[in-house]
């Protein structure tokens, strides 16, 4: 069970990478152009707004960096403190817990998108597609694989 488990995991990070750059991009489009729904209040910003229409542009560039794998540790890291900000400079004055708060989503944006800066990007990513590529070009890492193969 658990060798099946351990196969599967990098396409399960991979899978879950996809979905929550995919929640965090619909933030970021929501709250830049009301699509696909307008955003709670109904007012959009530009990106120029502080700090709604900062944290939209992060939302938006970092979804579509952690959706296909692209900088995933670094997008990750960017929008987990914007999520981190976001809850103690608008959450946090409205009640101490989340779920008091309306900081559930917040919260689970920051954490997820932490673990994401440790566990990185799992399977299917373009970085390791385009690591991958770069390493087969170059006799240097070549001779790095048979290295660690051998080991």
């Amino acid at each position: 069970m658990n060798k099946t488990l351990n196969i599967g995991a990098p396409w399960a990070i991979g899978a879950f990478r996809v979905v929550v750059g995919f929640l965090f991009l619909c933030h970021g489009l929501s709250t830049l152009f009301a699509w696909p729904v307008a955003p709670w209040g109904g007012q959009t910003s530009t990106w120029t707004d502080w700090p709604g229409g900062w944290a939209a542009v992060i939302e938006l560039v970092g979804g579509i960096l952690i959706i296909v794998g692209f900088g995933t540790r670094t997008a990750a890291f960017i929008g987990s403190g914007s999520m981190a900000v976001a809850y103690f400079w608008k959450h946090q004055s409205d009640g101490v817990l989340p779920i008091q708060n309306d900081g559930d989503s917040v919260v689970l944006f920051c954490w997820a998108l932490l673990l994401l800066v440790f566990i990185g990007p799992g399977a299917a990513a373009l970085s390791n597609v385009l690591g991958r590529t770069r390493s087969e070009s170059t006799p240097e890492a070549d001779s790095e694989s048979e290295l660690v193969t051998s080991a």
